[in-house]
Formats: C-alpha cells, sequence, structure tokens
C-alpha cells in the first residue's frame, strides 16, 4: 500500500532531504511552502501523514497542527512535527494541540523515515546505497 506523506516547510534543502527520503520508503509526496498552502493541500487531498516544520511563512506550524485537529474529517492524519525549537515546553505545545510526534532540528532523515513508517504500521527504513543519493 502507498502512503500520502505532505511535507510543509520553507527551506527547499530540507524539502528535497524529506522528499528523497519519503519517496525511497514508498511513499507519495506532495510539499507546501507554507501554513495557507498546507490547509490547502489538505483540502484538496488527506494526506495519511504530515511533516510539519513550526517556523512557516502566512500561518505558522502550530496554528496549522490545530486547525487538522479541529476538522473531524482529518481525524486519522498522524503529524510529525519538525522544528528547530528545541525547549520541552515548545515539544509540549505542539503535542498538546495534537502533533503525534516531535522531532527536534537537526534531525537525521533515517530517524524521520523510521518515525513516520511506525506511525503508519511499517517496520524499518530502506537502507541506503550509493546509487540512490541525491545528486
Amino acid at each position: 500500500m502507498t502512503y500520502s506523506v505532505l511535507v510543509v516547510e520553507d527551506e527547499p534543502n530540507i524539502v528535497l532531504s524529506l522528499q528523497f527520503i519519503m519517496k525511497r520508503s514508498g511513499h507519495e509526496v506532495r510539499i507546501a511552502g507554507d501554513g495557507e498552502a498546507a490547509l490547502d493541500a489538505m483540502a484538496a487531498k488527506t494526506p495519511d501523514v504530515v511533516l510539519l516544520d513550526i517556523m512557516l511563512p502566512k500561518r505558522d506550524g502550530l496554528s496549522v497542527c490545530e486547525a487538522i485537529r479541529a476538522n473531524p474529517d482529518w481525524s486519522a492524519v498522524k503529524i510529525l512535527v519538525l522544528s528547530a525549537k528545541s525547549r520541552e515546553s515548545d515539544k509540549e505545545k505542539a503535542l498538546s494541540l495534537g502533533a503525534d510526534d516531535y522531532i527536534t532540528k537537526p534531525y537525521s532523515t533515517r530517524e524521520v523515515c523510521e518515525r513516520v513508517n511506525a506511525m503508519l504500521g511499517i517496520e524499518g527504513c530502506p537502507q541506503p546505497s550509493e546509487a540512490s543519493q541525491p545528486s
């Protein structure tokens, strides 16, 4: 089964690495560069998982998380927050607003892959090989 992942991130290099690791894991990937685009993308096609940055243009990730959780049609969507905000209070706030998990930047793409797959009930992640590295 192919799962859908919505990457909500405004930093192009981070988008590329997340897109690469999620596609390598067999997931369909869509990108939103700001909070408003994220909610538009959610309305167009509900993903299985949202990888959500907190510091975003137009609408921050915490308000996006809150909006996702306020919509009963999106109750099954898993939210993994990926943020440079590393204080425990930031993590607690995101989790209290409905995030399922929280990883602090910088992070390993392998850890992101493993956490996403765990949320989806999939074991492990594909092993990187030199041929599969982005150029």
